[in-house]
């Protein structure tokens, strides 16, 4: 019996030594009520390819310039929650068939765990009901004719976008935009005004990511240029996208891509989709409780390389 009992002690010893070995051995779980800052990373090499096998050592983050110790480190894909917005002013009625075989190469990446709402903007801002993984779901939801008349209310498009996470923690939100014009601001005196900047500030005090998608109009019905160099470049700056949006995307963290004429809207969505599925996360402790703006500056130490994150974030206030 005393042999038993000797045996025993020395198993559940070698548990005690081995079982904290293999949990030092795991990265600490990203609590979703934690404080701390998250900041989603994507790195390129000098050709724009995505890097997704560095170390945490590879990695410096700065608050306001000064160097912060990375709490989390993980590069395994992380679950988004992603809402759609796509443009259907009247500008966009031409580029309906590609929007919507573009949005279903997206739909078909959403890995396990993803979940996705579409909305749309034109003379209303309309999102589906509800997050879904099914493809089916998404591509029901997306818009079947586009109004030649329906103006482009993008920060209103987005504004509401944010709204429709609702109060979901420490989720990753992203929102993809697919725009081909400038903001047309409000369209009655009832509608609250949304400019750019309230949309950088709501997505940095709300951890939203924004990517953008600009494309040049193909109208169905073609518009002649007004006379005199004035008049033509009137048309030429007419199909250009918001330069608000590149803005927008570049503080979030997210990226902007333009698509000219020719090139293939779904490559762009699936080049995001990837990206998506291919960033670092880290987190830091904020080093003040301050309710203020701080600054993000992360770094990279391997030359060629280039990181893109969030530029800024507000911390919490004691």
């Amino acid at each position: 019996m005393s042999r038993f009992v000797a045996c025993a002690t020395v198993i559940a010893c070698v548990v005690c030594v081995l079982v904290p070995a293999a949990q030092e051995q795991q990265p600490p779980p990203f609590r979703a009520g934690s404080e701390a800052v998250r900041v989603f990373v994507t790195v390129t090499d000098r050709n724009g390819r995505l890097v997704t096998t560095l170390t945490q050592d590879k990695f410096e983050v700065r608050d306001d310039g000064k160097p912060q110790p990375i709490t989390h480190f993980d590069n395994a894909p992380q679950p988004i929650r992603l809402i759609v917005m796509l443009d259907v002013s009247g500008s966009m009625a031409g580029n309906l068939p590609l929007l919507r075989a573009a949005s279903g190469q997206l739909f078909a990446r959403l890995r396990e765990g993803d979940v996705a709402r579409v909305g749309a903007f034109g003379h209303d801002v309309t999102i589906s009901p509800q997050f879904t993984h099914d493809p089916d779901a998404l591509a029901s939801a997306l818009p079947a004719e586009i109004s030649p008349d329906a103006p482009t209310p993008l920060w209103r498009g987005i504004d509401q976008a944010i709204d429709a996470f609702g109060n979901e923690g420490a989720t990753r939100k992203v929102i993809l935009v697919l725009s081909d014009g400038k903001d047309s601001g409000p369209t009655s005196f009832r509608q609250r005004v949304v400019s750019q900047g309230d949309v950088i500030d709501r997505a940095r005090k709300e951890d939203v990511m924004i990517y953008g998608v600009g494309m040049h109009s193909r109208s169905a019905r073609g518009s002649m240029p007004g006379m005199g160099p004035g008049g033509l470049q009137a048309a030429l700056l007419a199909d250009l996208p918001d330069p608000g949006l590149a803005r927008v995307a570049e503080e979030s963290g997210g990226g902007y891509t333009e698509i000219r004429y020719g090139q293939d809207l779904g490559a762009a969505f699936a080049a995001i989709a990837d990206e998506l599925h291919t960033q670092y996360l880290l987190a830091f402790a904020p080093p003040r409780r301050d309710g203020k703006v701080h600054g993000i500056d992360v770094r990279v130490s391997e030359r060629g390389l280039k990181p893109r994150a969030r530029r800024n974030y507000v911390a919490p206030k004691s």
